[in-house]
């Protein structure tokens, strides 16, 4: 009868020691359970730490639709360039510019990052910082881990980096607000790029892409270094197409795959001199009534790390075109 008894007990002590949420949207789901567990056991996080914030998080269930059909992929370049190429984008970036002059020479001077593309890029991301987001970082990365099956994998990855850098920097997990896919901060960095990318450039002991200037565009010309930026190199040039051309035959993309005397074979041309041996992107374009083609360069397809799309790269290469050429007039 003892040995019955001490087999019993084998059997249920796993139901006693079982982990509990209990309470938030997510109480009782044993995939979170599970990742909470695991969390604990690997990282410096203790299970009643990662319990009291599991516990309060709300699902994020107005994400699914936004993630589902993000702009680069909805609009053409003439709907998704009139987004973000405005007067008021141009002079704020101008008065960014003229406001943190003597930081940004010194990060462009150190890192090969043109000042208009630092810039640009804030401008692009947050409107300089008016824009941060304002859903939930945490709750919309656990939302996203546990409930989009079709990116679950990337979503859980990025909760644990969010968690780590919570931890490293010592952030309030629940405080922080982003975008809806967990972006932060001025530059909006993910969790992961936060935690390989970003640089305390004002040497204060910690990395803030929130509230410090000098992190923030430290960290924004590190990111592009870290993905192959040519300093002095160019991003990408306009081409014309001639008549009884071939472009159909060429692939569109943003890696510079081709030379750009494959591109003369098929009936482009360029105003601007380009080495035949240069590496360069067809990058096609759709106005409101014709295709516009462009030649993209090494730094063209760094921009492109930052947001996958040449919509994307397009529209921060020429608001930052037109920032330079604002600025120049004020100096």
């Amino acid at each position: 009868m003892k040995k019955l008894v001490l087999v019993v007990g084998l059997f249920i002590t796993p139901m006693v020691m079982a982990l509990d949420i209990p309470g938030g949207d997510y109480q009782g789901r044993a995939d979170v359970s599970a990742f909470v567990q695991r969390m604990a056991s690997e990282t410096d996080y203790t299970e009643a730490e990662l319990v009291d914030l599991f516990s309060q998080v709300k699902k994020q269930g107005h994400l699914f639709a936004l993630l589902d059909k993000p702009a680069e992929k909805e609009l053409d370049w003439y709907q998704y360039r009139g987004i973000f190429i405005k007067d008021k984008r141009i002079d704020l970036g101008v008065e960014f510019w003229q406001q943190h002059r003597e930081l940004l020479t010194e990060v462009s001077e150190k890192t090969g990052v043109p000042p208009e593309i630092i810039v640009a890029i804030i401008g692009v991301e947050t409107f300089y910082g008016i824009y941060k987001g304002k859903d939930p970082v945490f709750d919309s990365l656990v939302t996203l881990a546990f409930d989009y099956p079709r990116r679950a994998k990337f979503f859980t990855r990025e909760l644990e980096q969010f968690l780590l850098l919570a931890k490293e920097q010592g952030f309030e997990a629940r405080a922080l607000r982003g975008s809806y896919a967990g972006a932060m901060g001025m530059p909006q960095f993910i969790s992961s790029s936060y935690r390989n990318y970003a640089i305390d450039f004002d040497q204060d002991g910690q990395t803030n892409l929130f509230d410090s200037i000098a992190d923030i565009t430290g960290s924004v010309a590190n990111y592009f270094v870290k993905h192959g930026w040519q300093r002095d190199g160019r991003v990408a040039r306009p081409l014309e197409a001639t008549e009884n051309n071939s472009i159909e035959s060429l692939e569109p993309g943003v890696k510079p795959t081709y030379k750009w005397a494959d591109l003369k074979r098929s009936g482009l041309d360029s105003k601007f001199e380009i080495s035949e041996e240069t590496p360069v992107a067809l990058v096609k374009l759709k106005q409101r009534d014709r295709l516009e083609y462009w030649a993209g360069f090494q730094n063209f397809y760094v921009i492109t790390r930052y947001n996958h799309s040449e919509l994307y790269a397009m529209a921060v290469y020429q608001l930052a075109k037109l920032i330079s050429h604002q600025y120049k007039k004020t100096t």
